[in-house]
């Protein structure tokens, strides 16, 4: 079973890139893309649009940090303050250099902050880097690996 990607990011020129560029690394995760933090946690929580999706949580997520309504920041609070979520690992994918960003980030959790590459060749390596980290070598806890939904907590 391929877990999805979730994507939160709000420009869609930035969207775009991003799924070129998981499309060149050869990605056949589904990617679930949402256009700012409250569809992401919406996801997450198997609410409107998103109240009929499959079951089960998303591989990894990439978070955009200043995003509408709900910022990235907040949704990575309200992952880490939910036992079902806060495992998922989230990686910051953003244009953010402001340190308060990055510092608040790792005080609320975040796996990984990088910060947007403007050469689209630089973005398409850190994307893979992210997507073999996050997709391939990360060795997720057993009891939230795919296949071991049925195991019993720790």
């Amino acid at each position: 079973m391929n877990r999805p990607i979730l994507v939160a990011e709000d420009n869609p020129s930035d969207l775009e890139l991003l799924h070129l560029a998981l499309e060149r690394c050869n990605t056949r995760q589904p990617i679930v893309s949402v256009d700012d933090g409250q569809e992401a946690l919406d996801y997450l929580n198997h609410r409107g649009q998103f109240s009929s999706r499959p079951a089960g949580h998303p591989d990894f997520v990439l978070l955009d940090i200043k995003m509408p309504r709900v910022t990235g920041l907040e949704v990575l609070a309200a992952m880490r303050a939910a036992p079902e979520f806060r495992h998922i690992p989230v990686i910051a994918l953003t244009s953010s250099r402001e340190e308060l960003d990055i510092v608040r980030a790792y005080e609320l959790g975040i796996n990984g902050y990088i910060v947007k590459a403007a050469d689209f060749g630089e973005f398409r390596r850190d994307v893979a880097s992210i997507r073999s980290m996050w997709g391939h070598l990360n060795e997720a806890p057993p009891r939230f690996r795919p296949h071991a939904a049925h195991s019993t907590p720790i």
